[in-house]
């Protein structure tokens, strides 16, 4: 594959943040996703994020799996440390990362087909055992590297490309997240920038699992009625050994729209994404009126959107492991290696 470089050299006026780095410090290659894809938009939030916090680009792990949203680290933080896992595995390669250096800052990016579907199981593992990471899951309903067939998030209802009706109940990763004990929960609109990207600050800096369900619509296979994600696009099949792919460029979708406030946003295939911002003086610390709240928005057919659930005193596994603070990777073989009457006073304990 080939990539078109960034130039490398930057202009000298441009601002810098308290550790020196500008804005296009913490960018990456150019993005080969579609055009007008709302995965860019979070890409972009996430750099802003970054750029805000003052955090050195070093000090960053992002982690992803697979899908188009796992490509998106390609795309930011080009001088951060990165790993790309196999499909659905994100969480417990950065849970082992985080145990054997506390020190740098995780970022998980992943989407609803690896999050929902094969890696189900380690999104759930991962919040009830509270991993420090912000979770960021790239969400459109569909699986857009291999045309567009329904996600484990799709409603039901939906149509797909092909005009097949969704018959399967949708996995809801943010009520998941708050029921297995994540200490920060948060959904979000990949085109509402002004709130994503201090939710996304916020749970960098938070201390614990904290997990961002971003809505982010697939120009290519776009959104249906009941903000399903899928895009009804039809085109002819043919028997020839192979097939080229036009898809048109698309505007990015983005809006604006007060705390309280119910917007709908249409989509490139005439449906509309209904969005709904809590309101100012919300209670975000209550974790089971939250879930009450969402699901009764839901049954109206709504989104809603902002910080859902936060937990002040939230701890992390490491707190809960009571591991050394000094990171694994940096200790000694004295340390690791303390010798058999320390073996022994170990096995004593366990019987």
């Amino acid at each position: 594959m080939t990539y078109i470089a960034k130039p490398r050299l930057h202009h000298p006026t441009l601002t810098k943040n308290q550790v020196g780095y500008t804005r296009r410090d913490y960018e990456g290659r150019i993005s080969t996703l579609c055009a007008g894809c709302g995965h860019d938009s979070i890409s972009a939030a996430i750099i802003q994020a970054c750029w805000e916090l003052d955090i050195e680009p070093h000090r960053v792990a992002k982690l992803s799996g697979i899908g188009c949203s796992s490509k998106t680290p390609d795309y930011f933080l080009g001088a951060s440390h990165g790993f790309n896992t196999v499909h659905g595995r994100m969480p417990s390669v950065l849970t082992g990362a985080n145990l054997a250096n506390r020190d740098l800052l995780y970022l998980g990016v992943s989407g609803d087909g690896d999050s929902a579907s094969i890696g189900l199981g380690q999104f759930a593992n991962a919040m009830r055992r509270g991993v420090r990471m912000a979770y960021i899951v790239e969400n459109n309903g569909v699986y857009g590297l291999t045309k567009g067939q329904f996600s484990a998030t799709a409603d039901r209802g939906s149509k797909s490309k092909k005009g097949v009706i969704n018959s399967d109940s949708p996995v809801d990763l943010v009520g998941l997240a708050l029921q297995l004990g994540a200490t920060f929960v948060a959904r979000s609109f990949s085109g509402d920038k002004a709130q994503l990207v201090p939710l996304i600050k916020g749970a960098i800096a938070h201390g614990g699992a904290a997990f961002i369900d971003v809505i982010s619509p697939c120009v290519t296979f776009n959104n249906h009625g009941g903000s399903t994600k899928s895009y009804d696009y039809v085109r002819q099949h043919n028997e020839a050994v192979s097939r080229i792919d036009f898809m048109s460029p698309r505007d990015e979708i983005t809006t604006e729209y007060a705390p309280g406030e119910v917007v709908d946003v249409p989509q490139h295939d005439g449906s509309v994404l209904r969005l709904r911002k809590l309101h100012a003086d919300y209670d975000p610390t209550d974790r089971y009126a939250a879930m009450s709240y969402m699901n009764a928005h839901h049954a109206r057919g709504e989104v809603v959107t902002g910080l859902l659930y936060l937990d002040p005193l939230a701890t992390d596994l490491l707190t809960a492991m009571n591991t050394t603070r000094v990171p694994l990777n940096a200790l000694g073989e004295a340390e690791l290696c303390p010798g058999a009457q320390a073996l022994e006073k170990i096995n004593a304990s366990l019987r």
